[in-house]
């Protein structure tokens, strides 16, 4: 008998388009090197391979100061960053940029320090003018550090980090600035050394073009000197028990052995093309995807000019219409996956991912499939969305 489509989900030909904010779709030169054999992470090999880690991703911080290397999600890593740093009563200063700034200010507050939460409207990046008025107002310096989404994955905003410490240098505030680069780094710009940056913390699964699994802190000296004095208990997380073993190339538990075969790989692949070039491509998919989205007659999240994520494009749908409907609509006809909206705008909007290994020809791909997954659905939208993109393609 004939499989029905109520009865047995039928099979969909060609490949899957993956175009959520991250995870990325993994390119087949990282996936054959996860797949090599795993070795002792005790043993002699393996130094080398941990020396390349870590030396790597210090060229993709931009940074001449320590990279720590977790086995974790991105959430691990706000954690490690947090119980470093700040005292457990400790207050930090957020900046509500969008969801994932809400849950780092929630994840502080759990493990028991004292954020204060700048609202945000999560139409841009952070306000550095806000924050420079806050700290100038913290005569006592009880604000320990600041903490900033540099790509906003659920707003598809970018905060100008250099402007920020610039904002905490002119308030002449001691506080350690710390930035979320998770679904930033190795896809937008980012320099931790020349930008003043104290702890940057990011993932394996967006930019770097891996699966889930590893996170990372890029730390400053200063920032390590004082992790020494903090009274927060830790123990996964002690920065002070990665130094030393880091330094032979190795790591005071079991790390991610095949993922940083694929670490190494995907550093690699970043460096053949150029991290310049990798930002232009990334730069040019986001403005080649708002002009879809101009054209289409909807609106971008991201409000503020200049600040918009070359990351993902994150789409408004017209009042009475569910984004999440769209999504599974585009899912079922077109085999497109699209990201969410997150809690304030859960069901308003959907997100265009177009990072990692992308190119010219998957991005007119995925844009074809949001234009008839919007027709599918009939969400109200002008037909010519992806003819736009094209034309500015063809022009860049």
């Amino acid at each position: 008998m004939t499989p029905t489509e109520g009865s047995v989900q039928m099979r969909q030909a060609g490949r899957h388009f993956l175009q959520i904010p991250g995870p990325s779709a993994v390119p087949e030169r990282i996936l054959k090197a996860i797949s090599m054999q795993t070795i002792d992470h005790r043993g002699p090999d393996f130094a080398e391979i941990g020396h390349k880690a870590l030396a790597g991703m210090k060229t993709i911080f931009k940074t001449e100061q320590n990279v720590f290397i977790y086995p974790s999600s991105g959430t691990g890593a706000w954690e490690a960053a947090l119980v470093n740093t700040v005292s457990s009563g400790g207050k930090v200063l957020m900046y509500e940029t969008g969801h994932f700034a809400f849950m780092w200010s929630n994840l502080a507050g759990k493990i028991g320090l004292l954020p204060e939460l700048i609202e945000g409207d999560w139409r841009g990046g952070a306000d550095p003018n806000q924050i420079e008025d806050r700290l100038r107002a913290d005569s006592q310096h009880e604000i320990k550090a600041v903490c900033v989404v540099h790509n906003e994955t659920s707003t598809g905003s970018v905060s100008p980090i250099e402007d920020v410490r610039r904002a905490m240098d002119a308030a002449k505030h001691p506080a350690l600035l710390m930035v979320d680069s998770i679904s930033g780094l190795a896809s937008i710009d980012f320099r931790f050394d020349d930008w003043g940056v104290d702890v940057c913390v990011s993932g394996s699964q967006k930019g770097l073009m891996l699966p889930p699994g590893l996170s990372f802190n890029a730390v400053s000296d200063r920032a390590l000197e004082n992790s020494k004095t903090v009274t927060t208990p830790r123990s996964y997380w002690d920065w002070q028990d990665m130094v030393g073993p880091n330094q032979k190339g190795f790591f005071p538990y079991t790390p991610g052995t095949n993922l940083l075969y694929g670490l190494i790989e995907a550093i690699d692949m970043l460096h053949e093309e150029g991290l310049d070039n990798v930002f232009a491509r990334h730069s040019r998919h986001g403005t080649a995807t708002r002009a879809a989205v101009q054209a289409w007659g909807l609106e971008v999240l991201c409000a503020r000019q200049g600040q918009e994520s070359g990351v993902l494009t994150a789409v408004k749908v017209p009042e009475g219409h569910s984004a999440d409907a769209f999504r599974a609509t585009a899912l079922k006809h077109y085999d497109i996956s699209l990201g969410n909206g997150l809690s304030k705008v859960a069901d308003k909007v959907f997100r265009i991912g177009h990072l990692g290994d992308f190119n010219d020809l998957m991005l007119m791909a995925t844009l074809s499939g949001v234009e008839m997954g919007l027709d599918k659905s009939g969400v109200p939208h002008n037909a010519g969305g992806t003819q736009a993109a094209l034309e500015h393609l063809k022009a860049a």
